[in-house]
């Protein structure tokens, strides 16, 4: 970490060391409050309204001058406010994702992202270990059974499913799906997965499709990137070739799975159950899930603990500081 911000701050004043007339660093939606705190405190960074006629009179007075945005994995920096900021040299990405972000146009304009991998990777695996597991053997389902008093008054909980020595299929065997496969290999699971190239070095059993690996798993963990390219990955085919025993996990982005697809495969019996930690329009969840015993439904914790998120406030500062330093990222993407 820097802890002389002297240089940066400097930096961004001087348009020559910048190498740019652009000077301001803006803020785009909330971000973690370290990482505010030090935007307000030490780069004096502009914060982007919210209300669209304020953001309108905002940008007609800064637009020309914003050289950085910082942002989340929630908010980004997307397709028509990218276009009205003709500066914009860079995008610092608090999270691993950034599909609130229109990558696509940045890496036309020469647009520098970054974000904040493997510093998650395991508080997300852990997620993804700890919803397979719920998802199998319905623990909350019962903890909930028995506040209501259902075993007390002699009601029986039913059956589960064994979760050890599992066929399981991820999607998206990048550094957290590696991570994940690395804990289920730990309860004796064989693992399959599908990624955009083949990962042989692994080990693990790959399928040319996202569809042939679901008739091939009992359960589908999903930790491929979200965006665009990965919209609707999983759908109502995927699904019914999971089938009526599977079950899926998805701790990726909500966009990856079709959600009406899904919605109504857990509530037909095409699939046993899910385990969802993220959505297609969070926080909004669909009512239907709300009301079925087959889910477990999480509010976006994936990378929910205070040393990760401590780590990815660091990391984002460090990628600012260095863009300002040198006009380079520690973490780009791509």
């Amino acid at each position: 970490m820097i802890t002389d911000t002297s240089s940066a701050v400097n930096a961004a004043a001087d348009p020559h060391t910048a190498g740019s007339t652009a000077t301001h660093i803006v803020r785009v939606g909330p971000v973690n409050p370290h990482v505010a705190q030090v935007l307000d405190e030490e780069f004096r960074a502009l914060v982007l309204p919210t209300d669209p006629a304020e953001q309108s009179d905002f940008l007609q007075e800064h637009a020309e001058q914003i050289r950085i945005a910082v942002c989340s994995g929630r908010f980004g920096v997307g397709t028509e406010l990218m276009r009205a900021l003709p500066s914009l040299e860079a995008i610092v990405n608090f999270g691993v994702g950034y599909d609130a972000t229109d990558a696509r146009q940045a890496a036309e304009r020469g647009i520098a992202v970054s974000n904040t991998p493997d510093v998650l990777n395991d508080c997300v695996a852990d997620t993804a270990l700890a919803l397979y597991l719920d998802t199998l053997r319905r623990f909350t389902a019962s903890d909930r059974f028995v506040r209501a008093g259902r075993w007390s008054s002699g009601e029986g909980f039913p059956l589960t499913t064994r979760a050890s020595g599992r066929t399981v299929g991820i999607l998206g065997l990048g550094r957290i799906g590696a991570a994940i496969a690395q804990r289920l290999e730990a309860l004796g699971c064989t693992i399959h997965y599908h990624n955009r190239r083949e990962r042989p070095e692994s080990g693990f059993t790959y399928h040319s499709s996202v569809r042939e690996l679901a008739q091939a798993v009992d359960v589908l963990v999903v930790a491929a990137s979200g965006g665009p390219d990965s919209a609707g990955l999983v759908g109502e085919a995927e699904l019914a070739a999971l089938g009526p025993e599977g079950h899926l996990v998805n701790i990726a982005r909500g966009t990856v799975v079709d959600e009406p697809a899904l919605v109504s495969a857990l509530s037909n019996g095409t699939i046993a159950g899910a385990g969802l930690d993220v959505y297609a329009h969070e926080p909004q969840v669909p009512e239907t899930l709300l009301g079925l015993d087959n889910v477990v439904v999480l509010p976006h914790v994936g990378s929910g603990t205070r040393e990760t998120r401590a780590d990815m406030a660091e990391l984002t500062l460090a990628n600012l500081r260095q863009f300002l330093r040198d006009g380079t990222l520690i973490t780009p993407i791509g």
